[in-house]
């Protein structure tokens, strides 16, 4: 049962910020704000491919059992999962309230409650997200272990993985790059060295990925590293 809580909090928050998204255009006589829609469907993708890769090596498993077959899933379904995970995280961003015009009658504390919903539950579907790999790892590379997150090499796949998440926030923000933009290699990199090329970028996303990465791993810490710490002694 208690396993059950994180997720069930996580879709609760999912739910409670769409929620806020759809009742603000009834509510308040405003227009209703499709982008905050979209990227909480985006947010929630990376959960979906994770959920299908688990699907797909549990059948590989009992219908056809093959290292290959495993490691084809593993590797073409985790490319899929790490391309999409910024998406999670991205709705940090949308505490720029961009969204609101002068012309609205919708009270500052509605928009405040709202978009700290949907950062929120963006930073709980990262950190869910990667706590599901880093337990998946630990299975497989330390599987008889009696305390599965106390090696060292999990929490350095977690913050590699949290640090390439900011990093791909970054160029989703700033470069307006998506995720499917690494189909076409050549015109990404680019754009990529096009951007990196003009003074102050390289320094500002140097900038945004240190604190927005030490932001996550902090919470990350809080939701699966200290209760882990406190059950095992």
């Amino acid at each position: 049962m208690t396993a059950l809580l994180l997720p069930a909090a996580v879709v609760g928050l999912n739910a409670f910020a769409a929620l806020l998204v759809l009742a603000r255009a009834p509510l308040y006589r405003t227009r209703l704000y499709r982008p905050m829609l979209l990227n909480i469907g985006l947010s929630l993708a990376p959960a979906v491919v994770l959920l299908l890769v688990l699907a797909g090596l549990v059948a590989v498993a009992v219908a056809a059992p093959s290292t290959v077959l495993l490691w084809t899933v593993v590797l073409i379904g985790g490319a899929a999962w790490l391309l999409l995970l910024p998406n999670s995280a991205y709705l940090i961003t949308e505490l720029n309230m961009s969204h609101r015009r002068g012309t609205e009658s919708v009270p500052l504390w509605y928009d405040i409650v709202l978009t700290l919903s949907l950062a929120l539950s963006g930073v709980m579907n990262t950190v869910l997200n990667v706590y599901v790999v880093q337990a998946i790892y630990v299975l497989i590379a330390h599987p008889n272990t009696s305390r599965p997150l106390a090696g060292a090499d999990s929490w350095v796949l977690a913050g590699v993985v949290l640090l390439l998440v900011t990093f791909g926030m970054y160029l989703g923000r700033y470069i307006r790059f998506n995720s499917w933009d690494i189909a076409h290699p050549a015109s990404f990199a680019r754009k990529l060295g096009t951007y990196f090329r003009e003074p102050g970028h390289a320094r500002d996303a140097l900038g945004f990925c240190l604190t927005h990465t030490i932001l996550l791993a902090l919470v990350y810490l809080i939701v699966t590293g200290v209760p882990d710490a406190l059950l095992g002694g």
